[in-house]
């Protein structure tokens, strides 16, 4: 029985040593703030030896809601997360050395766990610090947590906060794939796949779909007399006119009348841009539907709550039936987005 590996998982095991050794250098994680008073944003990096970013200002506002200080010191840690980074990339080096399958089997399953711990972890220390609040803070809010999300965007008060890895996480996230794609070489799973194209490609459809619908922002139910528009600020209360625009990072903005929205995309363009756009159907007025699968009117009769005055259909008779119901027009998307 050959416990050698390939040539080619010996290279990969390199590539991933030297991917470990870069990320222990550069930020791994980052989370990303954004509110009105801060137009250019706040950041928070996560790196191998600490916190960097805006703490200091971050600190400051997190005083008034009964946040703790962020302090490397209170963070076990970054004491020893380099050196098991650097564990790591010695024990990959060592099974491309060595050329042993043993230790490359040892060294993924050990990673992955890592990998989990390391999540788990992040997401606790994220729990405690958005939930274990000063009573006697300047600011607060009855039931109202602040803990961060561990992964995508998440609006905490006229904060918006995004987090996703930076790119000492991403190169720790390939390092693992490269051990991955070792481990299914070295277990013949590569070969299985090559001699099935037929299975691979059923494979990496499904792979590809799951993607997809992950990567895929869709619309987020509007509360009535509870959510505000993001542009004039008054209280969403009808919803025959609701619309909302999600940004690629996930956050959604709302908004009572499609002329709220418009006005919002033009002076926000640099947090909107590539936006995907949502309207409510006038007769479903609960179904939020993508702009691009609506008729529009414009009428003085249409009524909207700030004097825009369309309406979306997602049937177009319904659309007819209401252009002549409410002495209205037809108008494009393109004509209401100037």
């Amino acid at each position: 029985m050959n416990n050698k590996i390939s040539g080619l998982s010996k290279t990969l095991l390199i590539l991933s040593t030297i991917l470990l050794g870069i990320s222990m250098y550069v930020p791994i994680w980052s989370i990303s703030l954004d509110a009105p008073q801060y137009p250019e944003g706040l950041s928070l990096t996560i790196s191998a030896n600490g916190i960097g970013g805006d703490v200091d200002i971050i600190n400051g506002l997190n005083h008034y809601i009964g946040m703790k200080k962020l302090d490397n010191a209170d963070f076990i840690e970054f004491s020893i997360l380099r050196y098991i980074i650097a564990f790591y990339a010695l024990f990959a080096l060592i099974a491309a050395l060595l050329s042993s399958k043993k230790i490359l089997y040892t060294l993924f399953t050990l990673f992955v766990i890592f990998g989990v711990v390391a999540m788990v972890d992040f997401w606790r220390w994220e729990y405690n610090y958005g939930h274990d609040l000063n009573p006697d803070a300047a600011i607060i809010v009855p039931g109202m947590a602040y803990q961060p999300p561990l992964i995508g965007f998440k609006q905490l008060l006229n904060f918006g906060a995004y987090s996703i890895p930076a790119i000492g996480g991403w190169l720790f996230i390939s390092s693992g794939v490269l051990m991955l794609i070792a481990v299914l070489k070295e277990t013949n799973i590569l070969s299985k796949f090559k001699k099935n194209k037929a299975a691979s490609l059923l494979s990496l459809l499904a792979i590809s779909t799951v993607l997809s619908s992950c990567a895929s922002k869709g619309p987020e139910a509007i509360n009535l007399n509870k959510d505000n528009c993001n542009n004039c600020k008054m209280t969403i209360a009808d919803a025959r006119f609701a619309c909302e625009l999600v940004t690629e990072k996930g956050r959604v903005y709302k908004f009572d009348d499609m002329a709220c929205m418009v006005a919002f995309k033009k002076e926000n363009t640099d947090k909107v841009n590539n936006a995907l756009i949502f309207v409510s159907d006038y007769v479903k007025p609960n179904l939020l539907k993508s702009v691009d699968a609506l008729t529009f009117i414009v009428g003085e009769n249409v009524g909207s709550p700030m004097g825009g005055n369309y309406a979306g259909f997602s049937n177009k008779d319904s659309a007819t039936f209401y252009e002549s119901n409410l002495s209205a027009k037809i108008i494009t998307w393109n004509s209401i987005n100037q």
